[in-house]
């Protein structure tokens, strides 16, 4: 006999009921009442001329013939149950971007950003790494990586995002800022730095200050405490512009005397030169080219 689609009804009335042994917790299950499950079972049972359970006072089991329909049931339900999940995990999957980045960078500039991405885009997921360790594009790892680097790494296609220029910031409480009126009268405050490549003598030497006694008395791993530190009032840090934007904006830091000059690296947007990027992946990468320019 072939199977026809209005028996499916009816077989899955019949597994939930041969699985609990009982109509009215078949019944719960899937909503139903039990006289219906026990209508759905009786249609099977017309159609393929067979008893399927022996019914007595104290409820329902099996037949040799509802045992083996069950068994075969029960094996094709878990089987589309699998491909249902694995469907769901890929339609996730194929929603999903990964994206790895410096903390600062996501903190200060990504995040105030990302309101104009989600919303043209809600179907999305995104998921935003900020491990300071350069990260392995492996399958099933990031989509996409923003490096603040030279621009060029190997095996990685790299797109210019935007460069970057370092000046000096304190907090305006800081004792003798009020006081500065040149890039020389920085080095007489305590210096904080990080473990970016350009530091306070780059800036200096940029700013053709010589000859002066620095105090590098603070130094951080991640330039968002650098920049922490600098609000707290421990002393003036070598911001970069794209970080520090917010704290400028909000009076947190002030600038202090001197030029901002130009940093040797640059932001990249980054993904392995190899590997197809997804459409996902893709919308956020041209999102990632077209925001800085607005």
């Amino acid at each position: 006999m072939a199977l026809r689609s209005d028996l499916l009804p009816a077989l899955a009335a019949f597994e939930a009921a041969a699985r609990h042994q009982n109509f009215a917790h078949a019944a719960e299950e899937l909503h139903l009442t039990a006289s219906a499950v026990s209508h759905h079972v009786r249609k099977l049972e017309a159609r393929l001329e067979v008893s399927l359970f022996q019914r007595h006072a104290r409820g329902v089991s099996l037949t040799a013939e509802g045992r083996q329909l069950a068994d075969a049931a029960g094996s094709a339900m878990a089987d589309m149950e699998g491909v249902l999940r694995s469907l769901r995990v890929a339609r996730a999957e194929h929603d999903k971007v990964r994206i790895t980045t410096l903390h600062s960078l996501a903190y200060t500039w990504l995040l105030p950003r990302l309101p104009s991405f989600v919303a043209a885009h809600p179907q999305l997921r995104l998921s935003v790494d900020t491990e300071i360790a350069l990260t392995r594009f492996d399958e099933g790892g990031p989509d996409l990586g923003i490096r603040h680097g030279p621009g060029h790494w190997p095996g990685l296609t790299a797109h210019h995002l935007m460069d970057d220029y370092l000046f000096p910031v304190a907090s305006p409480q800081l004792p003798g800022v009020s006081e500065l009126d040149e890039a020389a009268h920085v080095a007489r405050l305590p210096l904080i730095s990080d473990h970016a490549r350009q530091g306070w003598h780059d800036w200096f030497r940029g700013a053709e200050v010589h000859g002066v006694k620095l105090d590098e008395r603070y130094s951080f791993s991640d330039t968002t405490d650098a920049l922490a530190a600098a609000v707290h009032g421990l002393g003036a840090a070598l911001a970069r512009q794209q970080v520090a934007v917010p704290y400028l904006a909000s009076g947190q830091l002030v600038r202090l005397p001197g030029p901002a000059i130009k940093a040797r690296w640059g932001y990249y947007a980054v993904y392995p030169a190899h590997r197809r990027l997804r459409a996902s992946a893709r919308l956020f990468l041209e999102w990632l080219l077209a925001v800085e320019k607005d």
